[in-house]
């Protein structure tokens, strides 16, 4: 129970921190959304008008106020009102929260179907064809951007194929390129993590002691070495889970994706603030629960951790 309360208690802080540098960027930004606000239509208005709606807004008061009044709202709920649309932004970040979610969930899926067969047999067969082509497909795979591969994959399959839609998400076909993309992507880290994670308990102690015991190979390999091996490539997975949620934002624009990265990108080229800052808060709290979450799996995952938190209890 102590252990829930330290968490929580370091969650709240990381919010309250997180709230006030990205509330300090917001105001140090370039550009004025009051101005882009009434020249949206490229419509001359008067400086009257500019401070009428800058003093509506509540930019004529002191920082600390503005944070301060911002933040009782925060407490409450509410990020505020979008700038551009007038609607409030955590109905607008919870309506695009779907797609996004769908999208990591089955690029992870294309991640876990392409990283584990490889890194797994190129552990098992040390130095051999699946070996040197799980090396390869790593290397690739960690030096071709994500966008750029994204790109091939329309210009092969869209544009000179026809095989599959670029743009969209009206169909679980729309889903294919963008997951692709983001998975192939993570999969490389993975494979050379899983890897060399395998070999490593491959050699262990246990391992040795369970095939002089005469217990076949499979039952050695997942009952033991794959799960033993889990650990740092679910340490990574934790991490880069916020990663790929961020990088959907750049394949959501690419793929003309309806997700919260294409909102903010919206969001920034208006220079619609409580969205960007809502999606910030958004993006924190949600790898911050990842975290937690993946702290929690590793006494399920990892026995020794288990048997330390009996000893010291």
């Amino acid at each position: 129970m102590k252990y829930f309360a330290n968490r929580l208690f370091e969650l709240l802080l990381f919010l309250l921190l997180l709230s006030f540098v990205s509330f300090l960027f917001m105001k140090l930004a370039p550009g004025d959304p009051v101005r882009y606000m009434l020249n949206i239509d490229d419509v001359a208005v008067s400086d009257e008008r500019i401070e009428e709606l800058r003093e509506e807004l509540g930019f004529n008061k002191p920082l600390i106020e503005q944070y301060g009044l911002w933040l009782m709202r925060f407490f409450q709920l509410d990020l505020g009102t979008s700038y551009m649309t007038q609607q409030p932004v955590l109905e607008e970040l919870a309506g695009k929260l779907p797609a996004t979610l769908l999208l990591t969930f089955c690029s992870v899926i294309v991640m876990i179907v392409s990283a584990v067969p490889v890194g797994s047999f190129a552990a098992v067969y040390q130095n051999k064809m699946i070996d040197r082509f799980s090396r390869l497909f790593a290397l690739l795979g960690a030096s071709v951007p994500s966008f750029w591969l994204g790109l091939l994959l329309i210009q092969l399959f869209s544009v000179k194929l026809g095989l599959l839609p670029s743009m969209g998400a009206d169909t679980i076909i729309h889903l294919i390129l963008p997951s692709v993309t983001l998975g192939v992507a993570m999969a490389a880290v993975y494979v050379r993590l899983l890897r060399s994670s395998l070999l490593e308990s491959l050699g262990q102690d246990f391992i040795l002691s369970a095939r002089a015991r005469g217990i076949k190979e499979w039952r050695i390999f997942v009952r033991h070495a794959f799960r033993h091996s889990l650990t740092p490539v679910i340490t990574i997975f934790g991490v880069s889970l916020g990663s790929l949620l961020g990088g959907t934002v750049i394949i959501e624009v690419l793929f003309s994706y309806p997700g919260i990265g294409k909102l903010v990108i919206d969001a920034i080229v208006r220079r619609d603030y409580p969205v960007i800052q809502g999606y910030i808060l958004f993006m924190g709290l949600f790898v911050a629960i990842i975290n937690m979450l993946v702290d929690l799996s590793y006494r399920y995952v990892d026995p020794e951790i288990r048997l330390k938190e009996g000893r010291k209890g």
